[in-house]
């Protein structure tokens, strides 16, 4: 094989693996998304501040 068959054949592979990430990616949407909101919830609890859970508004009224 000729040197610019190889790199074209080279290229195609590239580009097929790129398309089949984006694939991946697009189709997983929603869990990707679903993920990362759980785990902004967890962080958002575990570094929360002890006096977060008090209803300030109903003590001054």
């Amino acid at each position: 094989m000729s040197k610019t068959a190889s790199m074209v054949m080279k290229i195609i592979g590239a580009s097929l693996a790129f398309a089949a990430f984006v694939c991946l990616l697009i189709g997983g949407w929603h869990d990707i998304s679903v993920g990362y909101c759980g785990m902004k919830k967890r962080l958002g609890k575990k570094f929360s501040s002890e006096y977060d859970d008090y209803a300030d508004e109903e003590l001054y009224k």
